[in-house]
């Protein structure tokens, strides 16, 4: 397998050189940008309501194992990263190299998972622009505009404009989460001592504290890393250090969102025995509880970083997702041959039939869930999908980066190994259990 240096041709995107020299370039600020993607895309309204619960059910007690889960996706994460710029490769086409049967799995993943997500992701940014503007339109028809909005602007721009959105609504939520870790005055003392790996006394307090490890920011997003890493017009090895400063900064900017959240549920709710629901309208209870504790204005600034937070997911995954449904096509198309990270960086896949049509499969089907009961069928095989998801990355990664596909200087080392490792065996057991828990007496 060649090396990325070996490439013949030389691209400008954003503003970075992707030449074929592979000299390592600095790594330094001034290059931060996928990281920024992945951290507001893996962390949605869900991830942000599972910290909420953790905190007003154990206080600080699982605060370690929420940096744990920032930890464990920095490992898949930089993984995806490297195979990406030490093999000038895209991941899917790393899949395809071990069997067909990645190819079916990824197919059948993104076609379920696609047209299940697009109703979440739609009615997840809707459910803060209602409770924003109540008498205005059904949460419903704020699906559709956010679904719609989404795919305009992703449709009309590139990589470069979609960066700089993704950073500016980054930012809101920065600055929404730390000011209301502020406001409700954390307990210090207490949260250092949430560092230490306790497990609360409760029953499965295993099981839910290896959830909250394995919730913490990201599922399919991990994968889409290297892709958004090539459309930086990041191609070979010479911006590996630039990567795995930009894949820290993603996760350090994840472990804030989580923890402030997990301040807040302590603070907030453990203290005053407030149980929150699970799922999206657990943030919706917490506007009105924001409202009575602190006035109208806290709780609309929260309202506004509840929707920066689903509608980052959103476009994140219209943009990322996308772009690995173009790679499979061009992979399928090429018959097998080699499919390099140069053309993502083009900015030709994003204008391309695949990435347009898998934008249209994910906004407007999904619509017609948003008017129904979620077909009870087709919710099961999701969930066991998206289960299923992590596991595989965290295999294929490994099997992939300690083979001669990946060059020899790139290869895991031990930490990567290790780290991998414990990410494939969380993975598993979350997997596991959630197959164990659908009710399948129900399905046939």
């Amino acid at each position: 397998m060649a090396d990325s240096s070996e490439n013949t041709q030389a691209t400008q995107v954003d503003g970075t050189d992707s030449s074929p020299d592979s000299s390592p370039r600095k790594s330094s600020w001034k290059y931060i940008g996928p990281g920024i993607v992945v951290a507001a895309t893996g962390v949605g309204a869900g991830d942000l309501v599972a910290t909420l619960i953790a905190g007003s059910s154990f206080g600080y007690t699982l605060l370690w194992a929420a940096v744990l889960g920032c930890l464990v996706k920095i490992s898949l994460a930089e993984a995806a990263g490297r195979w990406h710029l030490s093999t000038g490769r895209t991941l899917f086409d790393g899949w395809a190299s071990l069997g067909r049967w990645t190819t079916w799995f990824f197919v059948v993943y993104v076609v379920i998972w696609g047209f299940v997500y697009g109703a979440a992701a739609m009615s997840s940014s809707a459910l803060p622009l209602q409770a924003l503007f109540p008498d205005v339109m059904d949460l419903e028809w704020w699906g559709i505009a956010c679904g719609l909005v989404g795919l305009v602007f992703v449709w009309f721009n590139k990589y470069a404009v979609f960066e700089k959105v993704m950073t500016v609504l980054v930012g809101v939520m920065f600055v929404v989460t730390v000011y209301l870790a502020i406001r409700v005055t954390p307990n210090l003392g207490e949260a250092f001592a949430g560092l230490l790996p306790v497990l609360p006394d409760e029953e499965d307090s295993v099981l839910n504290t290896l959830g909250l490890i394995g919730g913490v920011g990201g599922t399919i997003t991990l994968a889409a890393y290297g892709y958004w890493v090539n459309a930086k017009g990041w191609t070979n090895t010479g911006w590996m250090k630039v990567m795995r400063l930009d894949n820290r900064v993603a996760y350090v900017t994840t472990g804030i969102f989580v923890v402030s959240m997990l301040f807040v549920g302590a603070e907030l709710l453990h203290s005053a025995n407030v149980a929150i629901a699970s799922g999206d309208k657990g943030l919706l209870q917490l506007s009105d509880i924001l409202e009575a504790e602190y006035g109208s204005a806290t709780a609309k600034f929260f309202l506004i970083g509840f929707f920066a937070t689903s509608f980052t997911s959103l476009i994140g995954v219209w943009h990322g997702v996308s772009l690995m449904f173009a790679d499979f096509v061009a992979r399928y198309r090429s018959a097998g041959e080699a499919v390099r990270g140069e053309e993502i960086a083009t900015g030709s896949r994003e204008r391309g039939l695949p990435f347009r049509l898998y934008l249209l499969w994910l906004t407007f089907p999904p619509i017609v869930l948003l008017f129904q009961d979620e077909p009870f069928r087709l919710i099961i095989i999701y969930g066991v999908l998206g289960a299923a998801f992590l596991p595989f990355l965290a295999g294929t990664l490994l099997w992939l980066l300690n083979s001669a596909r990946t060059p020899a200087p790139w290869r895991n080392g031990a930490l990567s190994n290790t780290m991998l490792a414990i990410a494939g065996l969380l993975f598993l057991v979350l997997c596991v259990k959630q197959i164990w828990d659908q009710p399948w007496s129900e399905f046939f």
